[in-house]
């Protein structure tokens, strides 16, 4: 049994055994990510961040997973953000994706760090038009008088930029990368009985894998 097969598509949810698994939770990851593009998810990528503040205060929201590969998984946003600040005073996120038709969920927990300046013009500049003058134009998490104050905003950029076919990065967007220390796959069951599946990296490096009970 392979983690993608027949199974997937159907209704009946596949068992989960450790055997069955990749011996690196990022190869895994990407062969699930794979099943969800596959059975035609929408916004397979869509995925909660869940961050805190220094005193404890939790919040989390939606993102978009933008690379995952063997340094964890990237998402970008306005550094001064909510969520920027609070990852800024207190490096640690969680981050949940869920495949409901798939019946399949990943946790991730790890500690954070900003991709380089280079990785983040890279991706700004895969962005349409529309959501460059975005990211310039909108204070995000500031507090808007109305509706009519952002786009004002964005006519400024539009002027601003009127012309011009390459828009720099602003100073104040970029990415984040959250850089796992356990990685949990779960599969559901119609029993109840789910399978989870944790990878914990160890001092060296490594990866140890352990059943989870549900």
């Amino acid at each position: 049994m392979s983690a993608s097969g027949p199974n997937v598509r159907s209704n009946t949810p596949m068992i989960l055994l450790e055997c069955d698994m990749d011996g690196d939770p990022f190869r895994q990851f990407r062969k699930w990510f794979d099943d969800a593009v596959t059975a035609q998810i929408v916004q397979p990528e869509a995925i909660t961040l869940a961050t805190a503040t220094p005193n404890g205060q939790p919040s989390a929201r939606m993102v978009l997973l933008r690379q995952c590969d063997e340094r964890g998984f990237c998402f970008f946003t306005n550094y001064q953000s909510e969520k920027a600040r609070q990852l800024t005073a207190n490096p640690r996120a969680a981050l949940v994706i869920f495949w409901e038709s798939l019946h399949r969920q990943v946790r991730v927990e790890g500690h954070i760090e900003k991709t380089s300046d280079a990785e983040s013009d890279e991706y700004f500049d895969s962005r349409p038009r529309g959501s460059r003058i975005g990211a310039w134009a909108s204070p995000q998490s500031d507090v808007l008088a109305n509706r009519e104050e952002l786009e004002k905003r964005v006519q400024e950029m539009e002027s601003r930029f009127a012309g011009q076919e390459h828009l720099p990065r602003p100073p104040f967007w970029g990415g984040f990368r959250v850089v796992p220390a356990m990685i949990e796959f779960w599969q559901g069951q119609d029993s109840r009985l789910h399978d989870r599946i944790c990878y914990r990296r160890q001092a060296d490096g490594s990866w140890r894998i352990e059943r989870l009970a549900p």
